[in-house]
């Protein structure tokens, strides 16, 4: 099973376009829950590809991409970033391997 996610600023909850001020050396971070459109009979195997970003100019492009909370139904997928940088979007595959 596989899929293409596309997150950016109009995405509801989306937080990576903002930095917080004096907190440069932080991290912050973006979760998006991933369901499977039939549930595995096991927890399969999930692998994820960055295919895209956009990211301001005047930041390093420091991007992180994970998928956590594996199970039969779906995962979460992760992206982190530093605290200065200002992502606009990110998007990315994924390809979940399971019985």
């Amino acid at each position: 099973m596989s899929s293409n996610v596309s997150l950016n600023v109009l995405t509801e909850g989306w937080t990576l376009a903002c930095p917080d001020a004096g907190a440069e050396e932080e991290t912050r971070k973006f979760i998006v829950d991933v369901i499977f459109d039939t549930a595995f009979s096991a927890v399969p195997v999930v692998q994820l590809g960055l295919s895209g970003f956009d990211i301001d100019q005047r930041d390093s492009a420091r991007l992180i991409l994970k998928a956590e909370c594996i199970s039969e139904y779906g995962f979460q997928a992760t992206i982190t970033t530093w605290a200065g940088s200002r992502v606009y979007a990110a998007e990315f595959n994924w390809l979940a391997i399971g019985p």
